[in-house]
């Protein structure tokens, strides 16, 4: 991830879809890791704030994010309102109100099996060394050679065409997506290579630092199920605005009216997004908001 020039307060852009939006906002989409969190994973007092003002003022707020449903405690004690996230890029809609444990799945837009076995397939021919992981709706399970990457233990360790398979464990839960991860490949190059050798089997992005490319079902991004969220709610693309630092970003903050870039944003994000504010470790959304409600006095 490159850190960009500092930048001390929110800047607009021309939008890439051309035109300043004028609408008054409807709905706050922000990515969490890197944008509203902070590094050491805490929501600022006055970020705090910000979500509680904009829910105030009628303002959605929509946590839109990578992360499982079952590491969104982060941000659990922040829900207002309808208390709904969009989980594993797109793959799931979560109930927050449960509280960490008990959340509910609203909607779930599951990877075939069929098509994470073809991804899979691909990938190991297109840049052997890579190893998986696979994240279901309440499982998760890996190879043995896939690093200790995140602070759990899985539920199973097997070859993932073994854990895929439609008698593998899990079988009666959906896929939500494969995790790859390569030890030596430029992660930007392996992000370009893995959607070259998919194609349109499945939707791959990334949001990591390293080389672990995030794998979802055709058409499954934060974007495409932001839209179906936004759809049931009769908000318009015009009357959102989004936050987002890495290219499993880019899709939203394209298609948001507003969009900001983080101050540490990867420069993929920096090109889609119609602004700019400073970095998560300076409350960057908050600044945002902050600015949002004021042009509605």
């Amino acid at each position: 991830m490159r850190e960009n020039d500092p930048v001390t307060s929110a800047t607009r852009q021309p939008h890439p879809q051309g035109g300043a939006p004028t609408l008054r906002p409807r709905l706050i989409a922000t990515d969490l890791d890197g944008t509203l969190l902070r590094d050491d994973k805490s929501v600022s007092p006055r970020t705090v704030a910000a979500l509680a003002a904009a829910e105030d003022a009628g303002i959605e707020v929509f946590f839109v994010t990578g992360r499982p449903a079952r590491w969104m405690n982060v941000v659990s004690d922040h829900v207002h309102g309808h208390g709904l996230a969009i989980c594993g890029n797109g793959a799931a809609v979560v109930d927050l109100h449960g509280g960490p444990g008990a959340h509910r799945f609203v909607k779930v837009r599951e990877l075939a099996r069929e098509n994470a076995l073809d991804a899979v397939r691909l990938l190991r021919d297109a840049a052997p060394g890579t190893v998986y992981a696979v994240e279901q709706t309440y499982g998760f399970y890996q190879e043995p050679d896939y690093p200790k990457l995140h602070m759990e233990i899985p539920d199973q360790l097997a070859p993932a065409e073994e854990l895929l398979a439609p008698d593998g464990p899990g079988a009666d839960e959906p896929v939500l997506k494969i995790l790859a991860y390569h030890p030596t490949v430029d992660p930007d190059a392996f992000l370009t290579l893995a959607r070259l050798a998919i194609g349109e089997r499945a939707n791959v992005t990334r949001s990591s630092p390293s080389a672990l490319l995030e794998i979802s079902g055709p058409g499954v991004s934060k974007a495409s199920t932001l839209a179906l969220c936004c759809a049931e709610r009769g908000i318009s693309h015009e009357e959102v605005v989004a936050f987002g630092d890495m290219p499993n970003d880019v899709e939203m903050l394209t298609w948001a009216g507003r969009s900001y870039a983080m101050g540490n944003a990867h420069p993929d994000v920096v090109a889609a997004a119609s602004g700019r504010t400073v970095a998560n470790n300076e409350d960057g959304v908050a600044v945002v908001i902050e600015q949002l409600l004021a042009e509605q006095q």
